[in-house]
C-alpha cells in the first residue's frame, strides 16, 4: 500500500492549503486558524498543526504571537513535481529510529516518494562499489545519506543527482549537508571526566570516524586530552574489527592489564553491548567505570542510573531536509550546510575515577 493512501485529516488540510498556495488562491498573509477552520468545518487545533507543518516546508513564516503567518510561495507559483527520494541509512536499527520515521512521514506529506534501499551502509560495508550498484538499482531523483563515510560521500558528490548528507564525513564536499556541532560538546564531556580525576579515558568509535583522518569530534576529544598533559595512543582510541566478535575482543584487550576508568562509546547499540560486558565481569557503573554515549537513544529515558550522552536536536534536521527537497523539486541547486546544536547531557553513569579497580582477566 502506498504511503499516500489514507491520509489523516491534518495531512489532507496540509495538501489543500499547499495546493491553494501554489495556485495563488492564497497569497500575502495566511488567514487565521479560526477562519480556516470555519471555512473547512474542522477543529482549530488541526488547522494549527497543518500550518506548523507548512512552516517546516518553508511555505509559511511566523510573524510572532497574535499575527497571521506570511505566505512564501515558490518562484513562479508553479507546484514542482514530487521527488523520488532515495534513502540510504547507516544501519538496520535506523529503520525504527523515530527521526527516520518522522522524516519519511514529512516527505510523504509534502508529495515526495521515499525509497529506502534494500541494504544499509553497514550491510554494504561502506564499499563504494557496492553502494554505486545499489544506487543504480534504485530509481531515485535525489538521495539522502545518513552517516556516510568520506569515500562514500565523495562518490555521491561526483554524481549528477542532488545529494543531502545527514551527519557523516561530508565536510568540504559540494553537496547539501547537515552537520553536528559536536566538537564543543565532546570537549565538555571529556573535560567532565578529567575534572573527576580520570586519566585512562578510552573512545570506542568506528573506523569511518577515525580514518583516513579523525573527524572534528574525535580531534576535539584527542586535543582535550593532550591539552591536559595526557598522551594519546592506540589504547586511547583502539582499532577493532567491526563485528560482534571484534568488539568483544577489543573490550577484553582493554581490561586485561591496565583497564580504563572511563569509556566514551559512539553508538547506543555499542553502548548497550559495553554495559553487558561490564556487568558480566562484575564491574559497576560508575563506581568502577564511567560511561558516556556519543548519541541519544529513546531507551535512555527509562534507564536507571541515568545515562550521560550527547543529544542532537533532530527536529531541526527534519526542517533542513524539507527545505532542501522543496528547493530540489523546484529545480534549484542547494548545497547549503546546516549545523545542528549538540549538547552534552550529564548522567549518573559518570562518577569520580576509582582509586583501585577490581576486575577479572579474560
Amino acid at each position: 500500500m502506498s504511503a499516500h493512501e489514507f491520509l489523516t485529516i491534518t495531512q489532507q488540510v496540509v495538501q489543500l492549503l499547499r495546493e491553494e498556495i501554489y495556485q495563488g488562491t492564497l497569497s500575502g498573509t495566511m488567514p487565521g486558524r479560526n477562519q480556516v477552520a470555519a471555512r473547512l468545518g474542522i477543529n482549530c487545533k488541526t488547522v494549527e498543526e497543518a500550518m506548523r507543518l507548512l512552516e517546516k516546508e518553508g511555505l509559511l513564516v511566523s510573524q510572532g504571537a497574535g499575527r497571521n503567518r506570511r505566505i512564501v510561495p515558490p518562484t513562479g507559483g508553479i507546484k514542482p513535481a514530487g521527488l523520488r527520494v532515495g534513502l540510504l541509512l547507516w544501519g538496520t536499527s535506523d529503520r525504527s529510529w523515530s527521526f527516520v520515521m518522522e522524516l519519511q512521514h514529512q516527505l510523504a506529506m509534502a508529495g515526495h516518494q521515499v525509497i529506502p534501499t534494500r541494504k544499509t551502509l553497514t550491510e554494504l560495508k561502506m564499499d563504494v562499489g557496492r553502494v554505486a550498484r545499489m544506487v543504480e538499482e534504485t530509481q531515485a531523483d535525489a538521495w539522502i545519506v545518513l552517516s556516510g563515510s568520506l569515500e562514500v560521500l565523495q562518490w555521491f558528490a561526483g554524481q549528477q543527482f542532488p545529494t543531502l548528507a545527514i551527519f557523516g564525513r561530508s565536510a568540504g564536499l559540494p553537496i547539501s549537508k547537515v552537520g553536528q556541532g559536536r566538537p564543543q560538546s565532546m570537549v565538555q564531556a571529556t573535560q567532565t571526566l578529567i575534572g573527576l580525576g580520570h586519566r585512562r579515558i578510552v573512545l570506542l568509535i568506528r573506523r569511518q570516524h577515525r580514518l583516513p583522518e579523525p573527524s572534528l569530534g574525535v580531534r576535539a576529544f584527542l586535543s582535550t586530552l593532550e591539552a591536559h598533559g595526557m598522551k594519546t595512543s592506540g589504547f586511547t582510541m583502539p582499532d577493532w574489527e567491526e563485528s560482534h566478535a571484534g568488539f568483544q575482543e577489543c573490550l577484553k584487550a582493554l581490561f586485561q592489564v591496565t583497564p580504563p576508568t572511563a569509556l566514551m562509546v559512539d553508538e547506543a547499540s555499542l553502548f548497550t553491548a559495553t554495559c553487558h560486558f561490564l556487568a558480566a565481569r562484575g564491574l559497576r557503573v560508575p563506581q568502577d567505570v564511567s560511561l558516556i554515549c556519543w548519541e541519544a537513544d529513546a531507551n535512555f529515558e527509562w534507564c536507571v542510573p541515568t545515562i550521560a550522552h550527547i543529544r542532537t536536536d533532530m527536529t531541526k534536521v527534519v526542517h533542513h531536509v524539507m527545505r532542501w527537497t522543496a528547493n530540489v523539486s523546484a529545480g534549484k541547486r542547494d548545497v547549503r550546510e546546516a549545523v545542528i546544536n549538540v549538547n552534552y547531557v550529564p548522567g549518573d553513569t559518570v562518577g569520580p575515577a576509582p582509586k583501585k579497580m577490581q576486575y577479572e582477566q579474560s
